[in-house]
């Protein structure tokens, strides 16, 4: 049975239903331009953002469903953190752990950024009932193998997807504006900076309030 069967059982058995408002998938980017400090601080940057007050009131106010995916090469994607369904303080809390406990699955190949959202995209299956599908890619260059992402955005923002980046500024020119004409696509979907890897923790903060709340400034 699915959930969304059983949400409808459960509104005409007159039962109180939680609806899950966004269905957040967290890619990480861990190609061969990333090294073993850069990763640290994108996970322990996304962990802290995760246990900001603000950001665990808005995932528990929306009910939210997360998933961790790793990503790199064309045909090297993985999810590090299958969906958890985040209602409570404790709930988040364990996620966060967990992200920030997350070992790398690969250090030494290329950025194929269509590939990660063809991959993210086929794992929403246990969060068909979320209301909103969000893919959330943070990377620090340009997509270099694989499917052109801008072709799978846009058929994905079809499907009803939206999917945003965080574009981490460095060795590669102008990243913001390649993912504003590359990657994102969907109603709402954005595109935010870190100017470095330190400014990492603070773009991804933003970010995620940005996501959970449907809105940005």
């Amino acid at each position: 049975m699915t959930r969304a069967i059983f949400a409808i059982i459960l509104i005409f058995a007159g039962l109180p239903v939680k609806a899950c408002e966004v269905a957040l998938a967290l890619t990480v980017d861990v190609s061969g331009s990333i090294d073993e400090v850069e990763y640290r601080l994108q996970m322990d940057g996304l962990a802290s953002a995760l246990q900001d007050a603000t950001v665990e009131d808005a995932i528990i106010n929306n009910k939210a469903a997360l998933m961790l995916v790793q990503w790199t090469g064309g045909s090297r994607q993985i999810v590090s953190i299958p969906w958890r369904r985040l209602e409570t303080r404790a709930d988040v809390a364990a996620f966060a752990a967990e992200v920030q406990n997350t070992p790398r699955q690969w250090s030494q190949f290329s950025t194929a950024i269509g590939n990660a959202l063809t991959f993210t995209a086929a794992q929403f299956g246990p969060v068909v009932d979320c209301k909103r599908h969000v893919i959330d890619v943070s990377g620090d260059g340009y997509s270099n193998e694989g499917t052109a992402p801008k072709d799978i955005g846009a058929a994905l923002a079809l499907q009803g997807f939206q999917i945003n980046g965080l574009a981490i500024e460095g060795d590669a020119f102008e990243l913001t504006a390649y993912y504003k004409a590359n990657v994102v696509h969907g109603e709402g979907s954005f595109v935010l900076t870190a100017q470095t890897y330190e400014d990492y923790p603070r773009a991804i903060w933003r970010k995620l309030l940005a996501e959970l709340s449907d809105q940005i400034s």
